[in-house]
């Protein structure tokens, strides 16, 4: 295994310093650092200007696999999420099949630890086949090789309150969460884009806020009734953020999620009709992206998301109403984060390492990840370029799908290099 040693590198934007990465491990850190015998072969890196962050962590990424392997696999999405910076992804159920078994979840599982790029942590259904009827095996999937401990029906909202109520209650017995999508279903039936004087005049049946704010509040209360852990999934509306801060306040075990495109594209974007735009929850109100900035900012907000949902050209290549909900998100995520919080000043690098590793690490209970860069600590490393610009091309993205709202819009900063466990999956910004 090669040693990595990085020069004049800041981490966390700190002073420049010196970074060794061996046996798996942080190695040292500290001014001229020097390369001992049992490192063997010892790869420099240039860090000037580069900043290093704990490899990022994803709780909701959309895998695909198995099932929907024309749209992603876990080898390309994996390779994305290097790309992005990524060390491990939470992958949602809704596969086909769908993850409500010991055994699906631990065929995901079992393929990322053969794809390499990151490690990857299944998410297990709520429900039997995402149905909302009856629960799914909870306990065997969280005794399994997998180790789940996060639950979602994400995709589907968990409607039924009592369903809801036994879910919270199952997963106390080893520290699960169950992770909503909130949407309440009535009041979103045939649902295009977000509710608004814009639906109304392009003529595309609206998705209106309360829809998600009813089931955030319904499940905070029964959260606190029963003692349990809710996360809470793409949030996505300026109330929702008031709702979570009432929660936090009263002490209660939620936790909340923004989705980069939700940081930075609003509604505005269906007057092109473009599909690309679609996604669910649907982009909101310029006001509704200044609260969860605001949110993310403060804490209210627990941690960044990417939703990264792949989806075949013919899913989206159609008109609005006919095409698929959701966007690519991984290899970008970053980008995002520093042109929406760290540039206008509302976070800072050590906020960032919190919002897309720590606390992603500790709502997914999982522990090699997530840690601080010191001397003894798994070496989950990014460097990232915060002064570089790019343009987003589609087709140069590492996924199997090419639905990035983002294509032609130049963004800043890039990952120069990602390392899970002291191994390279990326260098200068290419795939190893």
């Amino acid at each position: 295994m090669s040693a990595y040693l990085i020069r004049a590198v800041s981490i966390l934007g700190g002073d420049a310093t010196d970074l060794l990465l061996h046996g798996g491990v942080v190695a040292a850190i500290g001014a001229d650092l020097t390369a001992t015998g049992d490192t063997g072969d010892t790869v420099e890196i240039d860090g000037t200007g580069l900043v290093a962050l704990p490899g990022l962590v994803d709780l909701h990424t959309h895998l695909r696999e198995p099932g929907r392997e024309d749209a992603e696999t876990v080898e390309s999405g994996t390779q994305a999420a290097a790309l992005g910076g990524f060390t491990a992804v939470h992958a949602m159920a809704n596969t086909e099949p769908v993850a409500d078994t010991a055994g699906v979840v631990e065929q995901v599982w079992r393929l990322g630890r053969e794809a390499g790029y990151c490690d990857v942590y299944p998410i297990g259904a709520v429900t039997v086949g995402l149905q909302g009827q009856q629960l799914a095996e909870l306990g065997a999937m969280a005794d399994s090789a997998a180790r789940v401990r996060v639950f979602s029906d994400d995709g589907k909202c968990v409607s039924d309150a009592v369903l809801m109520r036994r879910a919270l209650e199952y997963v106390k017995a080893f520290d699960g969460v169950i992770a909503q999508h909130a949407q309440e279903p009535r009041l979103t039936e045939g649902a295009q884009m977000n509710e608004g004087e814009l639906s109304g005049r392009l003529g595309l049946t609206g998705w209106p806020a309360v829809a998600e704010e009813a089931i955030i509040a319904r499940d905070c209360l029964l959260t606190a009734h029963v003692g349990s852990r809710l996360h809470v999934c793409h949030v996505s509306t300026a109330g929702s953020v008031e709702i979570v801060r009432d929660a936090k306040r009263k002490g209660w075990n939620v936790t909340a999620e923004a989705c980069p495109h939700h940081l930075l594209l609003t509604d505005d974007l269906a007057q092109t009709y473009d599909p690309i735009y679609k996604v669910n929850p649907p982009l909101r109100t310029a006001a509704d992206g200044a609260a969860l900035r605001a949110g993310l900012a403060d804490g209210t907000i627990d941690i960044v998301a990417t939703d990264h949902a792949p989806h075949p050209h013919e899913d989206k290549d159609c008109e609005w109403a006919a095409a698929a909900f959701g966007m690519l998100g991984l290899e970008t995520a970053l980008s995002i984060v520093q042109e929406t919080m760290v540039d206008p000043g509302l976070l800072d690098w050590e906020g960032v390492a919190d919002r897309m590793s720590y606390a992603p690490a500790r709502i997914g209970r999982i522990a090699d990840h997530g840690r601080p860069i010191e001397v003894g600590a798994p070496a989950n490393v990014v460097l990232y370029d915060p002064a570089a610009r790019r343009t987003v091309v589609a087709s140069e993205s590492a996924s199997l799908s090419r639905n990035t709202p983002y294509a032609g819009m130049e963004l800043p900063g890039r990952v120069v290099a990602t390392f899970l466990r002291g191994t390279a999956t990326v260098l200068d910004g290419k795939l190893q």
